[in-house]
């Protein structure tokens, strides 16, 4: 059974005050590929994410991970299997070290302590982080939160890495960091953001959202590089394929 395969099959939400947040969506994502899904505020983005978690369950529709339906009864195999960091890393981070942080999940699956050691070893080796293992998550900067987040995902082994506005709010330096660190993992990877140029470096495909409806699927280069395709939807090339503003010549 693989379980790499992601399908999301004809799938509805609307929330209680009746707001249709995803629209009859369907796509797949295969083993190996990096997938950007990109959108105005508002266009389902984290709806869509929280779906495919089971976080919140769908309407009408299925998702499966492989040939296992993700449902209630399914979501502690689906969540050893997908590995998701949110938005805001301090929505992930609650021990007293980031040790404590990234040994949380392999304990949760009670796991022997050596084996959650090596885990949590492995993981913070990973993101370069080994030597913040004793710090108090609240004391680290930003682009260190989403670092120790990033393993606190690493320490589960999973499948499939789900990523909510990675370099949100962080300084370019850590920016750069996440970007190297997203290119280095083989994962399977879906990734949401407004940085656009942050999809371009590290995405291969890319889906458009407009209001719960895909609206784009195709090569990242070949979407992002469609000017009018983005403006009509509320949004802007990446810089770095704009052209030059001082002599109108393309960059790169």
């Amino acid at each position: 059974m693989s379980h790499h395969k992601l399908e999301v099959k004809n799938l509805h939400f609307s929330y209680p005050d009746g707001h249709e947040a995803v629209k009859n969506m369907s796509f797949t994502i295969y083993h190996g590929e990096s997938v950007g899904i990109i959108g105005a505020n508002g266009a389902g983005k984290s709806t869509l994410l929280m779906l495919i978690m089971g976080i919140i369950f769908p309407d009408g529709g299925e998702i499966l991970l492989g040939d296992v339906h993700v449902t209630k009864k399914t979501l502690s195999m689906v969540r050893q299997r997908l590995g998701m960091v949110f938005q805001d890393p301090d929505d992930q981070l609650f021990m007293t070290s980031v040790y404590d942080d990234v040994a949380f999940g392999p304990r949760n699956y009670n796991l022997d302590e050596e084996e959650v050691e090596n885990r949590v070893n492995y993981a913070l080796e990973m993101v370069g982080i080994a030597h913040l293992r004793d710090r108090a998550p609240y004391k680290l900067s930003g682009g260190e939160k989403r670092a120790a987040a990033v393993a606190s995902v690493l320490s589960l082994q999973p499948d499939m890495l789900i990523m909510d506005e990675p370099t949100s709010a962080l300084d370019p330096k850590a920016r750069r960091r996440i970007i190297h660190l997203l290119n280095s993992f083989e994962h399977t990877k879906i990734i949401t953001s407004h940085d656009l140029d942050m999809i371009l470096d590290t995405c291969q495909r890319v889906l458009v959202i407009r209001q719960g409806e895909i609206i784009a699927d195709g090569k990242t280069l070949e979407v992002l590089s469609n000017e009018e395709l983005l403006d009509a939807y509320g949004l802007e090339t990446p810089l770095s394929l704009q052209n030059c503003p001082k002599c109108g010549s393309l960059k790169g």
